[in-house]
């Protein structure tokens, strides 16, 4: 212990000095009531504090830039928390719906997720995670808690394509809820039109459009949408009647299958396909 003693004050005997030097010089200035010895102190302990400020404003500013850093890192779990939040309730609220309308419903319906979507603008489809496995059969309409969706166009052991409402090649038999009258629904690519419509019939803006009886389609009236404008050309016989449908195809999730389909349900279904 005493050669190590020895040694560091051999090697560093010159910045001890030094330092009990200084710390005796400050002693003596803040003893020393001269008036020029108080000035030069006011200025060394000024100069010595503006030092101080520059050191600790560095040090807080990396703080500052660290905590901020950590604050980002925080929002950004925090957003991806809430995002999953606002993810569960919307799934939850559609899955509610579901469960209350199989509650409603008599009819056998099956539960399914969709697993794919094409979004084309004439041909739009779903593919769901229900097939032949399940007793999903081609011909079965396709709906959610808000109304129709579409009918079941192809199924194989696992899996289902539906043609939606958003097929060119779909048209719906439908009627107007309040008037009882009847027309065909279909897509023109752009807007659901409810065609050779005479202007004699009554058709008003925000009447209900149901499934029709007449298709042998659906065994029970579907909601459909409401009609959102009627274009009465005067130089024309019939008149254009548009409708929003209800559901929103481009972001529906989950929905049943209605397990229902009979040969003349099938053959009007490929009149209503191809025709």
């Amino acid at each position: 212990m005493i050669k190590f003693l020895s040694n560091a004050w051999s090697n560093f005997k010159e910045y001890v000095i030094l330092c009990l030097l200084v710390i005796l010089s400050l002693i003596l200035l803040s003893q020393n009531q001269n008036q020029k010895v108080q000035k030069v102190r006011a200025i060394a302990f000024g100069s010595f504090s503006t030092v101080s400020s520059v050191f600790s404003n560095l040090f807080n500013t990396a703080r500052i830039t660290e905590e901020n850093e950590e604050l980002r890192k925080a929002n950004a779990e925090l957003m991806m928390q809430i995002s999953k939040l606002r993810e569960y309730g919307i799934t939850n609220e559609q899955l509610r719906g579901l469960v209350g309308l199989k509650d409603s419903s008599s009819l056998p319906l099956i539960p399914a997720t969709v697993v794919s979507k094409s979004l084309s603008l004439t041909q739009h489809t779903i593919t769901l995670n229900a097939g032949l496995k399940d007793s999903v059969k081609p011909g079965m309409p396709v709906i959610n808690y808000s109304g129709m969706i579409g009918i079941v166009h192809s199924s194989s052991d696992d899996f289902s394509i539906v043609r939606t409402l958003k097929n060119v090649d779909l048209k719906l038999t439908v009627k107007n809820e309040r008037s009882r009258i009847h027309g065909i629904m279909k897509w023109d690519g752009e807007e659901f039109i409810i065609v050779n419509i005479p202007k004699t019939f009554d058709f008003e803006i925000g009447d209900r459009i149901i499934t029709s009886e007449l298709s042998s389609i659906v065994p029970v009236p579907l909601p459909v949408g409401l009609v959102q404008e009627i274009d009465d050309v005067e130089t024309e016989v019939f008149k254009r009647v548009k409708v929003k449908p209800f559901v929103d195809l481009l972001s529906v999730e989950n929905l049943f299958i209605v397990g229902i389909v009979n040969s003349t349900q099938k053959q009007n279904l490929e009149l209503n396909f191809y025709r």
